[in-house]
Formats: C-alpha cells, sequence, structure tokens
C-alpha cells in the first residue's frame, strides 16, 4: 500500500506560490526592467522548483505568506549571482596595483575620455587629411616610436600574442635559443615553453637555472637556429650565485651570426622606474638600444594602458609582421588604439606620475597614505568594529617586480560579532564591491589602491558592511 503524505506536508505543497503568483510581487516588478521577462519567467520557475525540493527533502510546513517571502528572496538572489558573474566595477582595497584577476592597470583619465570618443564611428582606417582610407593603429605606433627609438612598431591583443606572432613569422621548423632561467610560467598557467613549441619552433635550451654564459648560446648554435630570445624573468628572481649575459652581448653574438636577437620585455617600463624601486624592469628603449631586432611588451601593466601587446624593432621585421596573415586575427579594436594612444601621449609631458594612475600609485608617499587613512577612519562611524593603522607593504603585480613592495599604512578592521571571512563576504557583496586581503585575522584596506573619488563608495560600503 502506497505511504500517504502528511497533513503537514500538503499543506506545504499547498503553500507553494505559483510562478504568476511570484511574477506579481514588488519583488518580480523591480526586476523586470532590468532582467526582461522571460528571463525573469525562468528564473521564477527554478525558484518554485527550489521550494518544492526543500520540502521533499524535509522542509518545515511554513504559511503560503511566509513561502511568498522566501520565494522573493530566493528571486532576488539569483539575480545577484547573474550580474556578480558579469563585468562590474570594483573598488581595488587590496594594495596590489597591477591586479591581473582585476583588470591589471587602471586607465587613465584621458584614456578614459578617448574610450567615450571612440565608442561610436570614429577614423580607426580613415585619413582625415586626404578623405581616404588609412592605416590602423598608425597614431599609436608613431607614438611607440618616438618614445622608444625604434624603427617601426604593431599592437596585437596580449602579449603572449605578440611572441606567437614573432616566433610563427621568424622561426617556425627552426630552432630557438633559450637560457632554462628564463623558461617561467606567468599567470594563467601562461608558459614560455609551451608557446615556443605551439609556434612550431624547436626550443634549444642553454647553461643552468641560475647561470647561463655567453659561450652556451654560442655552442648552441647551428644552421637551423633562428634566434636568442631573452625572456625577463618579470614574476621570480634567482638570487645569490648568478649570472647572465647582457643584452649587448648577445645581440653581438646573433648578428655576427645573421641570426635574430628577440626580447620579450614583459611589463612595459617606458622610463626608467629606479626612483619607484624599479629598477630591474628593462626599458624598452634601452632594449632598443642594446640592439635587439624585435622587442615585445605589455599594454597594460607598468604602461599603464589596456590589454595589448606591443612589438617594437627594426622595420623590414615589423613590415613582415604586419603582412602576415595571422596579424589581422591578432589585431586589437579601435578602443584599445584609443586608450593606448591617450596612455602614451602622457609620457610625452611633464607629469607622467600624475596622469598614469598604476605609476601614481606606486610612487605614493606613505605621509601622504597615511593622511588619507587618517581622514578615512574619521568616516568610518559603528561601535561595532576595531579600527587600527598598522605598517603593511603593497605589491606591484600583474608579474612584475616581485622583489618590490612599497611600504605604506593600512586599516585593519576586526568586527566583535562577525569573522575577518565574514566581513570580507560583506563588502564583497556590497553595491560597489570592495575587495580586500584578510591578514591575522583582519580585514585589511590598503588605500593605495583605492582612488580618492572613490572613498565615499568604500566608506558606505564598510560602514553597511559593518552594521550587519
Amino acid at each position: 500500500m502506497a505511504a500517504r503524505s502528511s497533513p503537514d506536508k500538503i499543506s506545504s505543497y499547498a503553500a507553494l506560490p505559483s510562478i504568476d503568483d511570484l511574477l506579481r510581487t514588488e519583488t518580480a516588478a523591480s526586476l523586470v526592467d532590468a532582467v526582461g521577462r522571460p528571463r525573469l519567467t525562468e528564473y521564477a520557475r527554478r525558484v518554485v522548483n527550489e521550494l518544492r525540493r526543500e520540502l521533499k527533502n524535509g522542509g518545515s510546513a511554513v504559511s503560503r505568506q511566509e513561502m511568498l517571502a522566501s520565494a522573493e528572496q530566493k528571486l532576488t538572489t539569483i539575480w545577484q549571482r547573474v550580474r556578480s558573474t558579469g563585468l562590474r566595477r570594483v573598488i581595488n582595497a587590496t594594495g596590489v596595483v597591477i591586479h591581473t584577476n582585476l583588470g591589471r592597470a587602471p586607465l587613465s583619465d584621458a584614456a578614459k575620455r578617448a574610450l567615450a570618443d571612440a565608442a561610436g564611428y570614429c577614423n580607426v582606417e580613415y585619413d582625415l587629411a586626404i578623405g581616404e582610407r588609412g592605416r590602423r593603429g598608425e597614431r599609436v605606433e608613431t607614438l611607440v616610436c618616438e618614445l622608444t627609438s625604434a624603427q617601426d612598431a604593431i599592437v596585437v591583443n596580449n602579449c603572449a600574442a605578440a611572441a606567437y606572432l614573432v616566433l610563427t613569422a621568424f622561426a617556425v621548423g627552426r630552432e630557438v635559443v633559450i637560457s632554462r632561467g628564463e623558461l617561467v610560467e606567468i599567470g594563467g598557467e601562461f608558459r614560455v615553453p609551451d608557446v615556443l613549441s605551439r609556434s612550431g619552433v624547436t626550443l634549444r635550451e642553454v647553461g643552468t637555472t641560475n647561470r647561463t654564459k655567453l659561450a652556451d648560446y654560442e655552442r648552441a648554435m647551428g644552421e637551423r637556429t633562428a634566434m636568442i630570445l631573452k625572456v625577463h624573468p618579470s614574476n621570480y628572481r634567482i638570487v645569490g650565485f648568478t649570472a647572465a649575459p647582457s643584452l649587448v652581448e648577445l645581440a653581438d653574438l646573433a648578428h655576427g651570426k645573421n641570426i635574430l636577437l628577440y626580447e620579450d620585455a614583459g611589463s612595459g617600463a617606458m622610463t626608467d622606474l629606479s626612483a619607484i624601486g624599479l629598477g630591474d624592469e628593462p626599458v624598452i628603449s634601452n632594449s632598443i638600444s642594446d640592439g635587439a631586432d624585435l622587442v615585445t611588451f605589455s599594454g597594460d601593466k607598468l604602461l599603464g594602458g589596456p590589454q595589448s601587446g606591443i612589438i617594437a624593432g627594426k622595420a623590414e621585421l615589423i613590415e613582415t609582421l604586419r603582412k602576415d596573415p595571422l596579424y589581422r586575427a591578432l589585431r586589437v579594436s579601435k578602443l584599445i588604439y584609443a586608450a593606448l594612444e591617450a596612455t602614451l601621449e602622457a609620457y610625452f609631458g611633464e607629469k607622467v606620475l600624475d596622469q598614469i594612475p598604476v605609476q601614481q600609485m606606486l610612487a605614493a608617499d606613505p605621509a601622504y597614505l597615511k593622511k588619507r587613512v587618517q581622514r578615512f577612519i574619521a568616516r568610518l562611524a559603528n561601535s561595532q568594529i576595531t579600527v587600527e593603522i598598522v605598517s603593511g607593504r603593497s605589491a606591484v603585480g600583474g608579474g612584475a617586480a616581485p622583489m618590490t613592495q612599497p611600504e605604506g599604512p593600512l586599516v585593519a578592521l576586526a568586527h566583535s560579532d562577525m569573522s575577518a571571512n565574514q566581513l570580507e563576504e560583506k563588502l564583497r557583496s556590497a553595491p560597489v564591491p570592495v575587495i580586500t586581503r584578510i591578514i591575522d585575522s583582519r580585514v585589511m584596506i590598503d588605500l593605495r589602491t583605492v582612488a580618492e573619488d572613490e572613498e565615499s563608495d568604500l566608506v558606505a560600503a564598510v560602514n553597511d558592511a559593518v552594521q550587519g
């Protein structure tokens, strides 16, 4: 004989709202414009099915009103989850300046304006002077050449694409000589050996992890050698008993053997950044003057622009790349050119540190940061939190300068009723999400990576979070 449902279960199922009931609520009405009715109907169906499963799995009996309130809450949660997977502005309070997960370099005000201007019709491939078709990216390429003294330049969608294009154009079926100490892996499991093999070249490793001599390169060269590849290690350093030939020495060797010298310089420092602790980062103009035939670097790291990979070097080599069919597949959009052009223009001014956010953050004076911290704390009004100024370190991030960790004050938050993880989650769930760090069971806010015009949103997020 079949088992019968209890009266409580029957009444609970009867309390389930219909999809139409849920769609007639104030919550649904507030979402319909943003979500759209067909999608909102699908979400409502999910909610009702979830409530039915909960009852089947032992959920307690509740009234129709309580069930509908629960359904509304679930409907809101679904939409919040969907929205959280899309791109949204966040406040980076981690102190990691070039934060890969948060979009790397924040753009300058000039670059943002350029993006807006280029969002409609623009002269991306139209020469206004003569009224005919023009060359895509010509202004950006000219600016790169002026800044680096390269003969020519092109732009592709990231530095990995730049490396791939160079290798496929000049070394397919041949050997590329590289030091074992430069076979690195960077963000997103991007490995230099994988790019080399994928591009159809044969990898010829020389030296050891910590010491590679000029003679090691020379012994490895033969009839099949196409180029020497020099890779800046970027996100790690080998210290102690180390040795590596200079770029000048490698250039003399490569050109004496009539092969190419290609440097993947990584982070894209356009000027000497020794004053802000980044003296180990190769300056692109120095790489060109030291004899590299081709240099690739990122646009969205120390350069401070949008995601892009820039290739600079000898005119005949760049022209070969420009004519390669793969270049068209890897080229960037009008928006990238617009933002990159505005970023590069800043380097010709007298106050580049004031215009490029990445460099402004890295150069921030600890005394200035402490004043900001004190003003920020004064705006936090809640007895449930303990606030303390502690000394800490920021990070360059983005695979650049791992040994450089600028010192400065941090805001340490502890809540009387919430754990650090709970407080961090609440800040991350704010209308303008705030991304922080947890150190020693306290939430840390580093204002180095928070723009001054973001502080009001940050204060609001913290005050709302700590109120439970």
